[in-house]
């Protein structure tokens, strides 16, 4: 167990660009990941054999093509590492096992009316438990770590979320577990996803809005998630819009709740809102949206904005749809307005952000998301 994270941890800058490098194109053959990398063939050959062996690469079938030599692409071996994310919500908390590939292989979750820290701990350890006995011995050995996605501050939820005040989940659950454990904002682990595990084509610079209960944010610059001093740049949801209040209480599936005065399911099946009410949510939104991304270009020129969030496909493309229609609309002197792009994570986007933070820590170059 102790050999097959200290080979994780030590791995090299030039290994671990390799191996983010087909994580996010596919499998390359060395030919492509020299070009990429401006390596040598022959240390391409070096690295890729110790990947191999490792464990975390391994060799796919011959390509012939119609010039040149047959080519052998390396594609990420899927038990070469697995990842554990825990994604605690107003209403859900959801334990993943995540593989090397980013392929949810066990999972569960837990409707809650809201967050209890001793209830929270205990799905928790009882659900890695239950992960750890369903897997083979050699693959519970490259279990690298525990990801936690959750939103700081929880204590400002209401009174019943109170019991959060001086309560260290991280901390807690780190105690029981025989591999590190990592916490970052559930918005920005939303973000993070996106780029490790999105299919998207995605410039260096970009701003990265969540729709969940509560709207969300992350900043991408230089092809890198920043984190700000506290932890919690991008914190879009406590930007102050026009209208009054802030993003969060305009652009969330909690207005649109306020909205028909009843709570929605933690996922599509039944959600059943009316189109009329949905719609004024979703230009509401939109308008609210539109001025944070524009604000931000005004601040950083980021030329896109990923839109995405806890919520159906079709509710998703219609906030999409009014948020460019209010950019449109916005003045743009001395600025370029930024495209809008649907994110490709959806629901799923914040457990699989929990796991990426093990798997950024010890396979991303910098140990960082991005």
């Amino acid at each position: 167990m102790a050999k097959d994270r200290l080979t994780a941890e030590l791995l090299s800058q030039n290994e671990r660009q390799i191996l983010s490098l087909i994580r996010r194109q596919g499998p390359l053959p060395r030919a492509a990941l020299a070009q990429a990398t401006g390596l040598s063939a022959q240390a391409i050959t070096n690295i890729s054999r110790k990947l191999i062996a490792n464990g975390f690469l391994a060799e796919g079938d011959l390509v012939r093509g119609r010039v040149g030599q047959p080519t052998t692409p390396l594609t990420l071996a899927p038990n070469g590492a697995f990842f554990l994310g825990l994604k605690l919500g107003r209403r859900l908390v959801e334990l993943a096992l995540v593989d090397f590939t980013g392929q949810v292989r066990l999972h569960r979750q837990e409707i809650h009316p809201f967050p209890q820290p001793d209830r929270i701990l205990t799905f928790a350890r009882h659900g890695i438990a239950t992960f750890l006995a369903a897997l083979p011995a050699d693959q519970r050995s490259r279990i690298a770590g525990l990801g936690i996605a959750t939103p700081f501050k929880l204590w400002d939820w209401g009174q019943d979320m109170a019991d959060w005040h001086g309560r260290d989940l991280k901390r807690d659950l780190a105690a029981d577990l025989p591999f590190p454990v990592f916490l970052e904002n559930d918005a920005t682990t939303a973000c993070g996803a996106e780029l490790v595990f999105g299919t998207l084509k995605l410039p260096r610079d970009f701003l990265h809005i969540y729709v969940a209960h509560f709207a969300g944010g992350g900043i991408v610059l230089d092809g890198r998630l920043r984190m700000g001093p506290q932890r919690n740049a991008g914190a879009l949801g406590s930007m102050p819009i026009p209208s009054g209040g802030q993003l969060l209480d305009q652009a969330s599936v909690s207005s649109l709740e306020h909205r028909l005065g009843r709570d929605l399911p933690p996922d599509d099946m039944g959600w059943d809102v009316p189109e009329q009410i949905e719609q004024e949510w979703a230009e509401e939104a939109g308008r609210a949206l539109a001025f944070v991304a524009m604000s931000a270009v005004a601040l950083v020129d980021l030329p896109l904005l990923v839109l995405d969030g806890a919520v159906p496909h079709a509710t998703r493309e219609r906030l999409i749809h009014e948020t460019r229609r209010a950019i449109a609309a916005m003045p743009a002197a001395g600025i370029e307005r930024p495209e809008v792009a649907a994110g490709s994570m959806g629901r799923t986007a914040r457990v699989l952000g929990a796991a990426a933070l093990p798997l950024s820590h010890f396979f991303q170059p910098g140990g960082q998301l991005g």
